[in-house]
């Protein structure tokens, strides 16, 4: 799914800036997971590539929690008043996926 500055695929609005930081966080995790992927090619201790692993996999977590906290706030929300149980359903099938 992509998000558009002011409207997601699913047609409610998120907050620009409140996206534009999920992002930042994604991009830094994804530098990190570059870091890591040199760390394992030059050999390093494995413990501390596991370390650095679960560090990435915080990040993603946590960027992944700020935009349901996004979703709930402003898409659901809207959702809701409208009547879209579709959107609901889409949710807690997004949400089962992202908590295994």
């Amino acid at each position: 799914m992509h998000l558009q500055e002011d409207h997601g695929a699913h047609g409610h609005t998120h907050d620009p800036q409140e996206i534009k930081k999920i992002v930042n966080r994604l991009a830094r995790a994804e530098g990190h997971l570059h870091r890591v992927k040199s760390m394992v090619e030059d050999g390093v201790d494995c413990s501390e590539v596991l370390i650095q692993l679960a560090a990435v996999r915080s990040a993603i977590d946590n960027a992944g929690k700020e935009l349901l906290k996004q979703h709930l706030e402003h898409c659901i929300v809207e959702a809701i008043r409208e009547g879209d149980r579709e959107s609901i359903e889409e949710l807690n099938k997004a949400i089962d996926r992202f908590m295994k």
